[in-house]
């Protein structure tokens, strides 16, 4: 009976400092649960911070904690997650953009390259001069095999922002596709003039050298960049195939057998090693080489050349495997 009233005739005031004290008791869990999870994601324990992201967010939604937990999912490859994920974060706020290019790129990464556009036009609606989103653009027209479109949007993210490096680079590799050779090399010089650092322009150089038939040159961009990363497979693969169209095929089965002691698990050396091993005749040593590049990468470009027409390995090579 006291408690009826106690509660009939309670303050207005007291129910109000209840009221705050509830609240602020859940701003002290949000805030702990959201700077545990950016704790936890710092020290690499994703699950951990993805968990503490998730109890946050059921006491509130928040743009940094959303966006953390976007980044988390990503990094921990759950790409639905975190596409699910910066949706709500878009929800809370349609005209931000960064959290647009953060969807875009997790499409790019779950293969479904033509819903970006939506995105990426929303983006040039509120800010016309976007580079970043014509660059994008650009990325999913090449994936549907439209060439000039591509080539179109780069130009235009390029005059945007000429220092644009992945831009000249995105727009030498279709100019390469094209056979527009000397268009091609002077966006990758550009490329490589706006970040000298970035291994695949020389490559990307090294590749259009080779198609204009100057193998020196482009041996000399793929060696550039063995020498500074001995580990980037594509150099590692053009030095010895240019072995191979050369005819040094002892050369490149040598090169090769160091590119593979270095990473037994590296597909393509098996591959190359095995053109080369054909090449001198050695069938029996290139059909092994063959299997066990397809055992390490069974969607390889050699499994591409199958494309499912033989029944066993031993009639590989009449189909034109090699």
């Amino acid at each position: 009976m006291g408690s009826f009233f106690s509660s009939l005739f309670s303050s207005p005031k007291q129910d109000n400092d209840s009221e705050e004290a509830k609240k602020n008791e859940q701003e002290s869990k949000f805030d702990v649960f959201k700077y545990d999870g950016m704790s936890y994601q710092k020290m690499g324990k994703l699950n951990d911070a993805i968990r503490c992201y998730t109890q946050a967010l059921l006491i509130k939604d928040d743009e940094e904690v959303l966006a953390s937990l976007v980044t988390t999912y990503t990094m921990a490859d759950r790409g639905d997650d975190a596409l699910e994920t910066v949706g709500r974060l878009i929800d809370l706020n349609p005209d931000a953009i960064e959290p647009r290019i953060s969807r875009a790129n997790i499409l790019f990464m779950l293969d479904r390259d033509a819903e970006v556009v939506p995105d990426c036009e929303h983006i040039l609606e509120i800010d016309p001069k976007n580079a970043l989103a014509c660059y994008l653009i650009a990325k999913s027209k090449r994936t549907a095999d439209d060439k000039i479109g591509a080539v179109a949007d780069l130009t235009k993210a390029i005059s945007f922002n000429a220092e644009f490096p992945a831009a000249f680079s995105l727009r030498a590799e279709i100019l390469l596709d094209m056979m527009q050779l000397d268009e091609a090399l002077a966006d990758a010089e550009e490329a490589i003039r706006l970040d000298p650092e970035e291994e695949n322009s020389y490559v990307l150089r090294g590749q259009i050298f080779e198609k204009m038939g100057n193998l020196e040159n482009a041996h000399d961009d793929y060696q550039k960049v063995l020498d500074l990363n001995p580990f980037n497979e594509k150099a590692a693969v053009n030095v010895g195939r240019l072995m191979i169209l050369q005819k040094d095929f002892d050369g490149a089965i040598a090169f090769f057998d160091d590119a593979i002691d270095t990473n037994p698990n590296f597909a393509a050396a098996y591959a190359e090693r095995g053109h080369a091993k054909k090449e001198k005749g050695d069938e029996k040593g290139a059909l092994e080489d063959l299997k066990k590049s397809l055992e390490l990468d069974p969607e390889s470009e050699e499994a591409k050349k199958m494309n499912g027409k033989h029944s066993n390995f031993d009639d590989m090579y009449k189909g034109g495997i090699f």
